[in-house]
């Protein structure tokens, strides 16, 4: 009996290491799904995150020269006696962001009286910022102040404000009468955005010595007449080029015509003219140069 008890207990002993082993290989399997888990679940969240969408590209990346920005001939008729027939520029840092002229004179007419005029236009160009938002929607926003602004000018009575069409992509017309100098003046403020670019242009009047006060309508018309010629002016001399990426016309132009392969097609019949003579090529060419001419 005392012999058998031992040799009992060695067997038991033996008995419970495969179950020792298996235990802690199930253990070790789950540690194992526990980590490929966590690591699945930390890859999760970077690989769902999307890109952040990019803004629109500003339309025009430059200003014109202001004080060519309306034709000499309406700046005459608007300013019959301006002291600086083509403008005097308003002081900027930077005029491709900011820029200004304006005209202003005194007609004397002698015993008949005289007559003042001030005409003044201002640009104010944004640029696309992805934390901002795109030029357009900046200077939409910029519109908004510049109309505000106009309509709170300090000492104006009677101020109208109504919607220009055929200025720009948006335009708002603001009149008012002011008393200054001792005369009555008659304002007119045309606010207009064209892409990325705000327009403010100003243009008001009064009559000296007895000279009757300029109607409201012909200041209108004048502010009108040179507000239309400022957005043009941006758009015939400031737009930039296509945005990186796009397809550039004036490129592909350029390339083909310095393939000399390329030079060999007729585009307006679809027929080769790899096989005229060299005669014809240069007599060709002769016509282009004296029409380029």
């Amino acid at each position: 009996m005392h012999r058998s008890a031992p040799r009992l207990s060695r067997i038991l002993a033996c008995a419970a290491v495969p179950v020792m082993l298996v235990v802690a290989g199930c253990s070790s399997d789950s540690g194992d799904k526990k980590e490929s888990g966590s690591s699945a679940s930390s890859t999760s969240p970077s690989a769902s995150k999307k890109a952040e969408p990019t803004v629109e590209p500003a339309n025009f990346a430059a200003l014109p020269d202001p004080c060519k920005s309306i034709t000499k001939k309406t700046a005459a008729s608007l300013v019959p006696a301006a002291k600086s027939k083509n403008g005097t520029a308003t002081t900027s840092s930077d005029t491709s962001y900011r820029a200004g002229c304006s005209w202003n004179g005194l007609d004397d007419n002698g015993v008949k009286g005289s007559q003042y005029r001030w005409l003044d236009v201002g640009f104010t160009r944004f640029d696309s910022d992805q934390a901002l938002g795109s030029g357009a929607k900046r200077a939409q926003q910029d519109f908004e102040k510049q109309v505000a602004k106009a309509k709170a000018a300090e000492g104006a009575k009677k101020v109208a404000e109504a919607p220009v069409s055929g200025i720009g992509e948006q335009a708002t017309k603001i009149t008012y009468d002011l008393t200054k100098t001792g005369e009555d003046f008659k304002y007119a403020t045309v606010v207009a955005r064209t892409e990325n670019v705000v327009i403010t242009l100003t243009y008001n009047g009064a009559g000296y010595a007895g000279s009757k006060t300029p109607s409201a309508d012909d200041i209108l018309k004048g502010a009108e007449k040179a507000a239309k010629e400022a957005v043009a002016s941006i758009a015939a001399g400031a737009k930039s080029d296509k945005p990186a990426g796009s397809d550039k016309p004036s490129e592909k132009a350029t390339d083909k015509a310095d393939d000399p392969k390329a030079s060999g097609d007729d585009s307006s019949d679809g027929k080769s003219t790899g096989s005229k003579t060299t005669d014809k090529k240069t007599s060709a060419h002769k016509t282009s140069v004296k029409k380029t001419s």
